[in-house]
């Protein structure tokens, strides 16, 4: 294999990381397979490729490098101080490539894949752990990747790529988006116990509009949803706390600093009550959402039949 000069200009340490990458990235495992055999005829057969395609992708990487690889005689070859070099580093880089593969087939196994699956703070003690019990007596080895967050950080995520699946509420409608509902839930109006409302079963919203309230933070679905509700009750909600987690607003709400409209305890806490909300009605529905147009995985399209399944008796009784 004889090293001939070209007129080409070489990479240098300036180029862009784009073009180094579209140049070497396909030699690579070539290099790598000349270098451990120390003879092109026989790294040729290795690869399933012709000898002479072999030879000129080495001459043209050692172009393109500016650097001798190898010491030639004839077929034979052996490494220079660079070429050891470059090796190592080869070695490493396909190394890196074989565990991507590798981890992308698994999580794509049938039996065995990964699912990421974003929920709702108020979905994570109850509905959620029910759904993926349910779901593992026909698909006990497949994996999940779970995320917790408000609605709106789930779809970004999403549409990063960061997740497969979310249930979130309200259910989104987005052209990039598919989305279906699942559910209903009630929202309650939450009073302390010792409240001039707490001896009463049923409110109408409208009676807590003097009331401070306590709510999730803006940018969460049921703050959304608080917001639309009083609104359409004629008036607008003094905010006295916005947080994170509805059970610690119960808490504020037992400790007396307002009354919140939230979704079901998944248990009942002492001091506070709830009140069925008989106007406007108070509910939100709750729905599964996937990026429009990307293939599904077997364990994800799995695990999304079994979730379009639940339509109607997602939630826990």
């Amino acid at each position: 294999m004889v090293h001939e000069r070209s007129s080409r200009p070489r990479l240098s340490p300036s180029s862009y990381e784009e073009d180094i990458r579209a140049v070497l990235a396909p030699r690579l495992a070539y290099f790598e397979a000349v270098a451990r055999h120390e003879h092109v005829t026989r790294a040729a057969h290795e690869l399933g490729v012709p000898q002479s395609t072999l030879s000129r992708a080495m001459v043209r990487l050692e172009q393109d490098l500016g650097v001798a690889l190898f010491a030639r005689n004839g077929r034979t070859v052996s490494l220079t101080s660079a070429g050891r070099t470059f090796l190592g580093s080869a070695e490493r880089a396909l190394a890196e490539v074989e565990k991507a593969a590798d981890s992308v087939r698994a999580d794509a196994d049938p039996t065995a894949g990964r699912v990421s699956f974003g929920f709702l703070h108020t979905m994570g003690s109850e509905t959620v752990p029910a759904l993926i019990r349910a779901f593992r007596v026909d698909h006990p080895g497949v994996r999940f990747q779970l995320v917790q967050n408000y609605g709106e950080a789930m779809i970004e995520r999403l549409r990063a790529g960061g997740l497969d699946l979310c249930l979130t509420s309200p259910v989104p409608d987005a052209p990039d988006l598919v989305a279906r509902r699942l559910d209903e839930q009630r929202l309650r109006l939450v009073v302390p116990d010792d409240h001039r409302l707490a001896g009463r079963r049923r409110v109408r919203l409208a009676e807590a509009a003097d009331e401070a309230f306590v709510t999730l933070e803006p940018g969460y679905g049921l703050r959304r949803i608080t917001d639309d509700l009083c609104a359409e009750a004629g008036f607008t909600p003094r905010i006295a706390f916005e947080g994170e987690e509805a059970e610690t607003l119960r808490g504020l709400v037992a400790a007396g600093l307002g009354v919140a409209l939230l979704p079901p305890p998944a248990v009942a806490r002492p001091g506070v009550v709830e009140l069925t909300v008989t106007a406007p009605r108070a509910a939100r529905e709750i729905g599964v959402a996937w990026l429009d147009g990307h293939p599904d995985t077997p364990p994800v399209a799995a695990f999304k039949r079994f979730l379009l399944s639940r339509r109607g008796h997602l939630l826990p009784d």
